[in-house]
Protein backbone atom coordinates (compact mmCIF):
# COMPACT_ATOMS: atom_id res chain seq x y z
CA UNK A 1 0.00 0.00 0.00
CA UNK A 2 1.19 3.54 -0.71
CA UNK A 3 1.61 6.42 1.73
CA UNK A 4 -1.87 7.96 1.59
CA UNK A 5 -3.88 4.74 1.31
CA UNK A 6 -5.63 5.57 4.59
CA UNK A 7 -7.53 8.47 2.99
CA UNK A 8 -9.55 6.15 0.73
CA UNK A 9 -12.09 5.62 3.50
CA UNK A 10 -12.98 9.33 3.31
CA UNK A 11 -14.37 8.89 -0.22
CA UNK A 12 -17.82 7.27 -0.21
CA UNK A 13 -18.00 6.66 -3.96
CA UNK A 14 -14.87 4.50 -3.91
CA UNK A 15 -16.85 1.88 -1.99
CA UNK A 16 -18.84 1.06 -5.15
CA UNK A 17 -18.43 -2.07 -7.21
CA UNK A 18 -18.53 -1.88 -11.01
CA UNK A 19 -19.43 -5.00 -12.98
CA UNK A 20 -18.73 -7.11 -9.91
CA UNK A 21 -15.28 -5.63 -9.35
CA UNK A 22 -13.90 -3.13 -6.86
CA UNK A 23 -14.03 0.33 -8.43
CA UNK A 24 -10.59 1.46 -9.57
CA UNK A 25 -11.07 5.15 -10.34
CA UNK A 26 -8.29 6.42 -12.61
CA UNK A 27 -9.87 9.52 -14.12
CA UNK A 28 -8.93 12.25 -11.66
CA UNK A 29 -7.55 14.48 -14.41
CA UNK A 30 -11.15 14.81 -15.61
CA UNK A 31 -12.65 15.21 -12.15
CA UNK A 32 -11.72 14.03 -8.67
CA UNK A 33 -13.87 12.17 -6.19
CA UNK A 34 -15.10 14.10 -3.15
CA UNK A 35 -14.29 13.27 0.47
CA UNK A 36 -17.06 13.14 3.04
CA UNK A 37 -15.70 16.35 4.57
CA UNK A 38 -16.50 18.29 1.38
CA UNK A 39 -19.89 16.64 0.92
CA UNK A 40 -20.79 17.37 4.54
CA UNK A 41 -19.72 21.03 4.27
CA UNK A 42 -22.00 21.59 1.28
CA UNK A 43 -24.84 19.71 2.94
CA UNK A 44 -24.42 21.75 6.13
CA UNK A 45 -24.54 25.01 4.17
CA UNK A 46 -27.85 24.11 2.55
CA UNK A 47 -29.36 22.76 5.76
CA UNK A 48 -28.34 25.58 8.12
CA UNK A 49 -27.34 28.74 6.26
CA UNK A 50 -28.71 28.93 2.71
CA UNK A 51 -29.22 32.60 1.76
CA UNK A 52 -27.94 35.00 -0.86
CA UNK A 53 -24.74 36.92 -0.17
CA UNK A 54 -23.68 40.56 0.00
CA UNK A 55 -27.28 41.82 -0.05
CA UNK A 56 -29.03 41.13 3.21
CA UNK A 57 -28.64 42.43 6.75
CA UNK A 58 -30.39 39.47 8.36
CA UNK A 59 -28.52 36.68 10.14
CA UNK A 60 -28.62 34.03 7.42
CA UNK A 61 -27.41 36.47 4.77
CA UNK A 62 -24.51 37.55 6.96
CA UNK A 63 -23.58 33.93 7.69
CA UNK A 64 -23.80 33.02 4.00
CA UNK A 65 -21.59 35.97 3.06
CA UNK A 66 -19.04 35.00 5.70
CA UNK A 67 -19.02 31.40 4.44
CA UNK A 68 -18.63 32.49 0.81
CA UNK A 69 -15.86 34.98 1.48
CA UNK A 70 -14.28 32.50 3.89
CA UNK A 71 -13.93 30.08 0.99
CA UNK A 72 -12.20 32.81 -1.02
CA UNK A 73 -9.78 33.52 1.81
CA UNK A 74 -8.88 29.82 2.13
CA UNK A 75 -8.18 29.53 -1.59
CA UNK A 76 -6.07 32.70 -1.54
CA UNK A 77 -3.99 31.34 1.31
CA UNK A 78 -3.65 27.97 -0.45
CA UNK A 79 -1.93 29.55 -3.49
CA UNK A 80 0.02 32.19 -1.56
CA UNK A 81 -1.97 35.16 -2.82
CA UNK A 82 -1.21 38.41 -1.02
CA UNK A 83 -4.93 39.14 -0.57
CA UNK A 84 -8.26 37.35 -1.04
CA UNK A 85 -9.14 40.21 -3.41
CA UNK A 86 -6.73 38.67 -5.94
CA UNK A 87 -9.00 35.61 -6.18
CA UNK A 88 -11.95 35.85 -8.56
CA UNK A 89 -14.47 33.01 -8.41
CA UNK A 90 -15.50 31.78 -11.87
CA UNK A 91 -17.40 28.77 -13.20
CA UNK A 92 -14.10 26.96 -13.75
CA UNK A 93 -10.76 27.08 -15.53
CA UNK A 94 -12.37 27.56 -18.94
CA UNK A 95 -14.33 30.60 -17.81
CA UNK A 96 -11.28 32.07 -16.10
CA UNK A 97 -9.16 31.75 -19.26
CA UNK A 98 -11.94 33.33 -21.33
CA UNK A 99 -12.15 36.20 -18.82
CA UNK A 100 -8.43 36.84 -19.34
CA UNK A 101 -8.60 36.59 -23.12
CA UNK A 102 -11.59 38.91 -23.45
CA UNK A 103 -11.16 41.15 -20.40
CA UNK A 104 -7.46 41.78 -20.95
CA UNK A 105 -6.75 40.62 -24.49
CA UNK A 106 -9.37 42.66 -26.34
CA UNK A 107 -8.07 45.95 -24.98
CA UNK A 108 -4.34 45.14 -25.04
CA UNK A 109 -3.76 43.17 -28.26
CA UNK A 110 -3.73 44.47 -31.81
CA UNK A 111 -2.52 43.56 -35.29
CA UNK A 112 1.16 42.68 -35.27
CA UNK A 113 1.18 41.43 -31.68
CA UNK A 114 1.94 37.79 -30.90
CA UNK A 115 0.42 35.32 -28.43
CA UNK A 116 2.72 32.38 -27.72
CA UNK A 117 1.09 29.03 -26.88
CA UNK A 118 2.31 25.43 -26.76
CA UNK A 119 1.30 22.34 -28.71
CA UNK A 120 0.26 20.59 -25.47
CA UNK A 121 -2.44 23.11 -24.49
CA UNK A 122 -5.98 22.12 -23.57
CA UNK A 123 -8.54 23.63 -25.92
CA UNK A 124 -9.52 26.03 -23.12
CA UNK A 125 -6.15 27.71 -23.51
CA UNK A 126 -6.26 27.71 -27.31
CA UNK A 127 -9.77 28.54 -28.52
CA UNK A 128 -10.20 31.81 -26.53
CA UNK A 129 -6.97 33.13 -28.04
CA UNK A 130 -8.08 32.07 -31.51
CA UNK A 131 -11.26 34.10 -31.01
CA UNK A 132 -9.28 37.09 -29.76
CA UNK A 133 -6.99 36.82 -32.78
CA UNK A 134 -10.06 37.15 -35.01
CA UNK A 135 -11.09 40.32 -33.19
CA UNK A 136 -7.66 41.95 -32.91
CA UNK A 137 -5.55 40.58 -35.76
CA UNK A 138 -2.87 39.32 -33.38
CA UNK A 139 -0.79 36.28 -34.38
CA UNK A 140 -0.71 32.92 -32.59
CA UNK A 141 2.68 31.20 -32.34
CA UNK A 142 3.19 27.68 -30.96
CA UNK A 143 6.10 26.13 -29.11
CA UNK A 144 6.56 22.47 -30.03
CA UNK A 145 7.66 19.52 -27.87
CA UNK A 146 11.00 17.78 -27.52
CA UNK A 147 11.62 14.03 -27.72
CA UNK A 148 10.59 13.61 -24.05
CA UNK A 149 7.16 15.25 -24.61
CA UNK A 150 8.18 18.46 -22.82
CA UNK A 151 7.85 21.98 -24.23
CA UNK A 152 10.89 22.74 -26.37
CA UNK A 153 12.46 25.99 -25.19
CA UNK A 154 15.73 25.63 -27.12
CA UNK A 155 14.81 28.35 -29.62
CA UNK A 156 13.12 30.68 -27.15
CA UNK A 157 15.40 33.68 -27.77
CA UNK A 158 14.37 33.77 -31.42
CA UNK A 159 10.64 33.29 -30.79
CA UNK A 160 10.15 35.65 -27.84
CA UNK A 161 10.63 39.13 -29.26
CA UNK A 162 9.14 42.57 -28.67
CA UNK A 163 5.98 41.62 -30.58
CA UNK A 164 5.06 39.01 -27.96
CA UNK A 165 2.40 40.34 -25.56
CA UNK A 166 1.11 37.08 -24.03
CA UNK A 167 2.61 33.69 -23.25
CA UNK A 168 -0.10 31.19 -22.30
CA UNK A 169 1.02 27.79 -21.03
CA UNK A 170 -0.35 24.78 -19.19
CA UNK A 171 1.29 24.20 -15.83
CA UNK A 172 0.87 20.46 -16.42
CA UNK A 173 -0.39 18.60 -19.48
CA UNK A 174 -3.64 16.72 -18.97
CA UNK A 175 -2.46 14.19 -21.58
CA UNK A 176 1.23 13.47 -21.00
CA UNK A 177 1.58 14.79 -17.46
CA UNK A 178 4.52 16.93 -18.60
CA UNK A 179 5.11 20.05 -16.52
CA UNK A 180 5.00 23.35 -18.36
CA UNK A 181 8.22 25.43 -18.15
CA UNK A 182 6.37 28.27 -16.45
CA UNK A 183 9.34 29.92 -14.76
CA UNK A 184 11.49 29.74 -17.91
CA UNK A 185 8.72 31.30 -19.97
CA UNK A 186 8.05 33.89 -17.26
CA UNK A 187 11.67 35.02 -17.37
CA UNK A 188 11.51 35.29 -21.16
CA UNK A 189 8.25 37.26 -20.92
CA UNK A 190 9.76 39.75 -18.49
CA UNK A 191 12.52 40.55 -20.98
CA UNK A 192 9.99 41.76 -23.55
CA UNK A 193 7.24 43.10 -21.26
CA UNK A 194 4.76 40.30 -21.98
CA UNK A 195 2.33 38.72 -19.53
CA UNK A 196 2.19 35.03 -18.62
CA UNK A 197 -1.11 33.15 -18.35
CA UNK A 198 -0.98 29.73 -16.69
CA UNK A 199 -3.65 27.08 -17.10
CA UNK A 200 -3.29 25.53 -13.65
CA UNK A 201 -6.16 23.03 -13.89
CA UNK A 202 -3.73 20.11 -13.51
CA UNK A 203 -0.94 21.97 -11.69
CA UNK A 204 -2.62 23.39 -8.59
CA UNK A 205 -4.34 20.14 -7.47
CA UNK A 206 -1.12 18.13 -7.65
CA UNK A 207 1.80 20.40 -6.76
CA UNK A 208 2.59 23.01 -4.10
CA UNK A 209 1.71 26.30 -5.80
CA UNK A 210 2.77 29.75 -4.68
CA UNK A 211 1.86 32.52 -7.10
CA UNK A 212 4.77 34.63 -5.87
CA UNK A 213 7.22 31.91 -6.93
CA UNK A 214 5.37 30.83 -10.05
CA UNK A 215 6.19 34.02 -11.92
CA UNK A 216 2.82 34.16 -13.68
CA UNK A 217 0.59 37.18 -14.11
CA UNK A 218 -2.63 35.15 -14.28
CA UNK A 219 -3.45 31.66 -13.02
CA UNK A 220 -6.65 29.68 -13.67
CA UNK A 221 -7.81 26.46 -11.99
CA UNK A 222 -10.91 24.49 -10.98
CA UNK A 223 -12.26 23.16 -7.69
CA UNK A 224 -13.59 19.87 -9.06
CA UNK A 225 -10.10 18.70 -10.01
CA UNK A 226 -8.93 19.12 -6.42
CA UNK A 227 -11.64 17.37 -4.39
CA UNK A 228 -14.10 20.27 -4.56
CA UNK A 229 -17.48 20.64 -6.28
CA UNK A 230 -18.12 21.33 -9.93
CA UNK A 231 -19.26 24.76 -11.08
CA UNK A 232 -16.56 26.86 -9.44
CA UNK A 233 -13.00 27.81 -10.29
CA UNK A 234 -10.51 30.59 -9.79
CA UNK A 235 -8.99 33.40 -11.77
CA UNK A 236 -6.00 34.70 -9.84
CA UNK A 237 -4.32 37.79 -11.21
CA UNK A 238 -1.85 40.47 -10.30
CA UNK A 239 -3.84 43.29 -8.67
CA UNK A 240 -2.82 45.90 -11.23
CA UNK A 241 -3.90 43.68 -14.11
CA UNK A 242 -7.22 42.85 -12.49
CA UNK A 243 -7.86 46.56 -11.99
CA UNK A 244 -7.27 47.38 -15.64
CA UNK A 245 -9.23 44.39 -16.98
CA UNK A 246 -12.75 44.92 -18.22
CA UNK A 247 -15.52 42.66 -16.90
CA UNK A 248 -16.85 40.20 -19.46
CA UNK A 249 -20.25 39.74 -17.81
CA UNK A 250 -22.60 42.48 -16.66
CA UNK A 251 -25.47 42.42 -14.20
CA UNK A 252 -26.08 42.48 -10.49
CA UNK A 253 -23.33 42.26 -7.87
CA UNK A 254 -20.56 43.55 -10.19
CA UNK A 255 -21.53 47.23 -10.13
CA UNK A 256 -21.14 50.11 -7.71
CA UNK A 257 -23.68 52.27 -9.57
CA UNK A 258 -25.94 51.93 -12.62
CA UNK A 259 -27.35 54.90 -14.48
CA UNK A 260 -29.36 54.90 -17.68
CA UNK A 261 -26.40 55.10 -20.06
CA UNK A 262 -23.37 54.08 -18.03
CA UNK A 263 -22.31 52.10 -15.00
CA UNK A 264 -19.43 51.99 -12.58
CA UNK A 265 -17.91 48.69 -11.53
CA UNK A 266 -17.63 47.25 -8.07
CA UNK A 267 -14.12 46.80 -6.67
CA UNK A 268 -12.05 43.75 -7.61
CA UNK A 269 -12.84 40.86 -7.33
CA UNK A 270 -16.58 41.56 -7.32
CA UNK A 271 -16.58 43.39 -10.66
CA UNK A 272 -15.97 39.97 -12.30
CA UNK A 273 -18.65 38.09 -10.34
CA UNK A 274 -21.95 39.08 -11.95
CA UNK A 275 -25.16 37.59 -10.60
CA UNK A 276 -25.73 35.22 -7.72
CA UNK A 277 -22.39 33.52 -7.12
CA UNK A 278 -21.74 29.79 -6.50
CA UNK A 279 -22.11 30.09 -2.74
CA UNK A 280 -22.41 26.44 -1.71
CA UNK A 281 -19.64 25.59 -4.15
CA UNK A 282 -17.34 28.15 -2.51
CA UNK A 283 -18.05 26.54 0.86
CA UNK A 284 -17.21 23.12 -0.60
CA UNK A 285 -14.11 24.55 -2.26
CA UNK A 286 -12.94 25.86 1.10
CA UNK A 287 -13.48 22.43 2.65
CA UNK A 288 -11.48 20.81 -0.14
CA UNK A 289 -8.62 23.24 0.40
CA UNK A 290 -8.73 22.47 4.13
CA UNK A 291 -8.53 18.76 3.38
CA UNK A 292 -5.54 19.11 1.05
CA UNK A 293 -3.77 21.56 3.36
CA UNK A 294 -4.12 19.11 6.25
CA UNK A 295 -2.38 16.42 4.19
CA UNK A 296 0.18 18.89 2.83
CA UNK A 297 0.75 19.50 -0.85
CA UNK A 298 4.31 18.19 -0.70
CA UNK A 299 2.87 14.91 0.59
CA UNK A 300 0.29 14.96 -2.20
CA UNK A 301 3.03 15.45 -4.79
CA UNK A 302 5.31 12.78 -3.29
CA UNK A 303 2.43 10.28 -3.22
CA UNK A 304 1.54 10.96 -6.83
CA UNK A 305 5.14 10.65 -7.99
CA UNK A 306 5.49 7.29 -6.22
CA UNK A 307 2.28 5.98 -7.84
CA UNK A 308 3.32 7.30 -11.27
CA UNK A 309 6.79 5.77 -11.03
CA UNK A 310 5.26 2.42 -10.12
CA UNK A 311 2.70 2.72 -12.93
CA UNK A 312 5.29 3.53 -15.59
CA UNK A 313 7.36 0.52 -14.54
CA UNK A 314 4.38 -1.84 -14.52
CA UNK A 315 2.92 -0.56 -17.79
CA UNK A 316 6.27 -1.24 -19.43
CA UNK A 317 5.59 -4.97 -18.87
CA UNK A 318 2.51 -4.89 -21.12
CA UNK A 319 3.41 -5.89 -24.70
CA UNK A 320 2.25 -3.64 -27.55
CA UNK A 321 1.66 -0.71 -25.16
CA UNK A 322 2.98 2.78 -25.98
CA UNK A 323 3.08 5.34 -23.17
CA UNK A 324 3.22 9.07 -23.99
CA UNK A 325 4.98 11.33 -21.49
CA UNK A 326 8.24 12.04 -19.68
CA UNK A 327 9.92 9.14 -17.88
CA UNK A 328 11.35 11.33 -15.11
CA UNK A 329 8.57 11.57 -12.50
CA UNK A 330 10.10 14.73 -11.03
CA UNK A 331 9.24 16.47 -14.30
CA UNK A 332 5.67 15.28 -14.65
CA UNK A 333 2.36 14.61 -12.94
CA UNK A 334 0.17 11.55 -12.73
CA UNK A 335 -1.72 11.73 -16.03
CA UNK A 336 -0.48 8.72 -18.03
CA UNK A 337 -1.71 8.34 -21.61
CA UNK A 338 -1.20 5.17 -23.58
CA UNK A 339 -2.11 3.28 -26.73
CA UNK A 340 -2.46 -0.51 -27.01
CA UNK A 341 -1.31 -1.66 -30.46
CA UNK A 342 -3.68 -0.13 -33.05
CA UNK A 343 -6.81 -0.57 -30.91
CA UNK A 344 -8.93 2.56 -30.51
CA UNK A 345 -8.79 4.10 -27.05
CA UNK A 346 -12.57 3.90 -26.64
CA UNK A 347 -12.46 0.12 -27.15
CA UNK A 348 -9.68 -0.18 -24.57
CA UNK A 349 -11.64 1.88 -22.04
CA UNK A 350 -14.75 -0.23 -22.62
CA UNK A 351 -12.91 -3.46 -21.87
CA UNK A 352 -11.18 -1.97 -18.81
CA UNK A 353 -14.56 -0.92 -17.46
CA UNK A 354 -15.64 -4.55 -17.46
CA UNK A 355 -13.01 -5.07 -14.76
CA UNK A 356 -14.06 -2.01 -12.76
CA UNK A 357 -11.18 0.13 -14.04
CA UNK A 358 -12.28 3.64 -15.01
CA UNK A 359 -9.99 5.48 -17.45
CA UNK A 360 -10.61 8.33 -19.86
CA UNK A 361 -10.49 7.75 -23.62
CA UNK A 362 -10.44 10.33 -26.40
CA UNK A 363 -8.55 13.41 -27.49
CA UNK A 364 -8.76 14.93 -23.98
CA UNK A 365 -9.62 18.37 -25.41
CA UNK A 366 -6.10 18.48 -26.86
CA UNK A 367 -6.48 17.77 -30.57
CA UNK A 368 -3.32 19.65 -31.63
CA UNK A 369 -1.33 17.43 -29.27
CA UNK A 370 -3.04 14.28 -30.61
CA UNK A 371 -2.00 15.27 -34.13
CA UNK A 372 1.53 15.90 -32.89
CA UNK A 373 1.56 12.39 -31.39
CA UNK A 374 0.06 11.04 -34.64
CA UNK A 375 -2.80 9.27 -32.87
CA UNK A 376 -6.57 9.90 -33.05
CA UNK A 377 -6.97 9.39 -29.30
CA UNK A 378 -5.34 7.86 -26.24
CA UNK A 379 -6.51 6.06 -23.15
CA UNK A 380 -5.50 7.90 -19.99
CA UNK A 381 -5.08 6.75 -16.41
CA UNK A 382 -4.71 9.62 -13.96
CA UNK A 383 -3.90 9.29 -10.28
CA UNK A 384 -4.66 11.20 -7.11
CA UNK A 385 -4.34 10.91 -3.36
CA UNK A 386 -6.80 8.02 -3.01
CA UNK A 387 -5.07 5.76 -5.54
CA UNK A 388 -2.76 2.92 -4.52
CA UNK A 389 -0.30 0.54 -6.16
CA UNK A 390 -3.11 -2.01 -6.07
CA UNK A 391 -5.07 0.24 -8.43
CA UNK A 392 -2.14 0.16 -10.84
CA UNK A 393 -2.01 -3.63 -10.54
CA UNK A 394 -5.71 -3.81 -11.43
CA UNK A 395 -5.14 -1.59 -14.48
CA UNK A 396 -2.22 -3.68 -15.70
CA UNK A 397 -4.10 -6.95 -15.16
CA UNK A 398 -7.07 -5.57 -17.11
CA UNK A 399 -4.77 -4.50 -19.95
CA UNK A 400 -3.39 -8.03 -20.16
CA UNK A 401 -6.97 -9.29 -20.38
CA UNK A 402 -7.65 -6.68 -23.07
CA UNK A 403 -4.81 -8.09 -25.15
CA UNK A 404 -6.52 -11.46 -25.06
CA UNK A 405 -9.87 -9.97 -26.08
CA UNK A 406 -8.29 -8.26 -29.10
CA UNK A 407 -6.26 -11.32 -30.12
CA UNK A 408 -2.88 -9.93 -29.14
CA UNK A 409 -2.05 -12.75 -26.72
Amino acid sequence: MTGLAHVRSDFPLLEREINGHRLVYLDSAATTQKPAQVIDAIDDYYRRINANVHRGAYTLAVEATDAYEGGRAKVADFIGAASPNEVVFTRGTTTALNFIAYGWGLSHLSEGDKVVLTIMEHHSNVVPWQLIARHTGCELVYLSLDDDYEVDVADLDRIIDDRVKVIAVSGMSNVTGAMGPVQVLSAAARRVGAIVVVDGAQLVPHSPTDVADLGADFLAFSAHKMLGPTGIGVLWGRPDLLEEMEPTEGGGEMISDVQLYESRWAPVPHKFEAGTPPIAQAVGFGAAVDYLAKIGMHEVQDHERAITEYALAELATVPDLTVYGPRDVSRRGGAVSFQLADIHAHDIATILDQYGVAVRAGHHCAKPLMRHLNVPATARASFYIYNTNEDVDALVAALHESRKVFGLA
